[in-house]
């Protein structure tokens, strides 16, 4: 028998299986199909009951013996080639998602694929999940400002539908009308004005130097939060999802922002009712004093009229395990490297190095590359030493940066993009 004749042997026609997938007949012999008996097709041709084979395949005619399947056509010549051969091989001009749905449809997994189309596979399916998981946190993030068109219709039958659509527009979307931008430059300049008193204000010459009750910068600071207050209150009212609204980052930011405020003046008005009778405010100037550093976060407001600091805050959410791969490098080199100077300097007499805990100080200002001069190694094992860390601590901060700085870009640009559309379609 020919070599050839033996490739195209069809084998005897009890042995072979129809399968008809997406409109195309193919007739396999079983041998080959339970080669893989785990997947779709090995476990439908192993059934006894034409309910099993029904649950396995879309329609099946016991007359024809013939099994139908609703399928993409084109992947499933992938898939009967993995069972002829043993080779599986993905195709390039389909879509990574949809390939990869087919596929665990028929019960085999991405990890069988060859090596040469399982890394470019891979890679392809990881930037588009990013894509996709940029684009839906653009439509729903916190740092979002446009309006999010399907949002709107939320509005519709309920109370003040249309007075409530147009305030949520104007606070939310600058973009939308010459009053909504004027809005968004208006808080903008309340934000700076207030953190420009908040700085002057810790300055000893203005701090001390008030002699009535109230100064120019205490009535700045109560007009600066009046309007936050307002503003805050303005945006729960008309958004059309209050219990959402209240959970977003941004405006829980905008809440502890102004929070502080009023409950420094509950703190200041009964520190002032009680004198010093009650003795539990003994310590309320400090509680006081704890709230108001919390008035720092009036920064983080600038990050809804921001496009950079939302750029920055969505990379963070979206670099979670370089971030947190980053900080875990650190920590080993630092545990590492105290360890190791805190046991080449104890001898010496002169150096500040003198526990364990001050290296740690030392070895997070080497490894940062900050390095301060307060401690610093005085034998020559101990710069040694010293050397390696900061050479390590470069090496270790460089290479999560790049992908961190990779995907900031990224996102920067599309957020650029989209919001030239947006003006352009306006």
């Amino acid at each position: 028998m020919m070599y050839g004749q033996v490739l195209h042997h069809q084998g005897r026609e009890e042995d072979l299986v129809n399968l008809n997938v997406g409109g195309i007949q193919h007739k396999v012999e079983r041998c080959v199909l339970l080669r893989f008996p785990n997947t779709r097709v090995g476990q439908l041709i192993q059934c006894c009951s034409d309910a099993a084979i029904l649950e396995l395949c879309d329609d099946y005619s016991p007359a024809e013996q013939e099994y139908y399947f609703d399928r993409s056509p084109q992947v499933f010549h992938c898939v009967l080639n993995f069972y002829r051969t043993g080779h599986f091989h993905a195709l390039e001009e389909l879509c990574v998602f949809c390939f990869s749905q087919e596929i665990e449809y028929w019960g085999i997994g991405e990890l069988d694929l060859e090596a040469c189309c399982l890394d470019w596979f891979l890679e392809r399916k990881h930037d588009r999940e990013q894509n996709a998981c940029g684009r839906s946190s653009n439509a729903t993030s916190s740092g979002e400002i446009s309006v999010v068109g399907s949002d709107l219709w939320r509005f519709e039958g309920t109370w003040c539908s249309d007075v409530r659509k147009f305030m949520w527009q104007t606070l939310e979307d600058p973009n939308h009308s010459k009053c909504s931008k004027g809005v968004a430059v208006l808080s903008v300049l309340v934000i700076l004005t207030s953190i420009v008193a908040m700085c002057i204000h810790s300055m000893p010459e203005f701090r001390y130097a008030t002699d009535s009750e109230h100064s120019v910068l205490d009535s700045l600071e109560l007009i600066c939060n009046i309007f936050f207050s307002v503003e805050f209150v303005l945006r729960v009212v008309a958004a059309p999802r209050p219990w959402t609204f209240l959970g977003n980052p941004l405006n829980m930011i905008d809440m502890a922002s102004v929070l502080p405020f009023y409950v420094t003046l509950a703190f200041e008005s009964l520190d002032e009712g009680d004198g010093e009778e009650n003795q539990s405010l003994v310590n309320m100037g400090k509680v006081v004093q704890v709230l108001r550093l919390m008035r720092a976060f009036r920064v983080l407001k600038l990050a809804r009229h921001s496009e950079g600091v939302r750029a920055f805050g969505e990379t963070l959410k979206n670099c979670q395990s370089e971030v947190g791969l980053l900080i875990l490098f650190i920590t080993v080199g630092i545990s590492f490297f105290s360890t190791f100077i805190y046991y080449t300097e104890k001898e010496d007499a002169s150096s500040k190095l003198s526990s364990i805990p001050v290296c740690w100080w030392w070895a997070i200002i080497s490894m940062t590359t900050v390095g301060y001069g307060d401690v610093y190694p005085q034998t020559a094992a101990g710069r040694i030493v010293a050397t390696l860390c900061i050479l390590c601590g470069l090496l270790v901060v460089s290479l999560p940066i790049t992908i961190i700085m990779n995907n900031f870009s990224k996102y920067f640009e599309k957020n650029t993009a989209k919001r030239r559309l947006s003006v352009a379609k306006t």
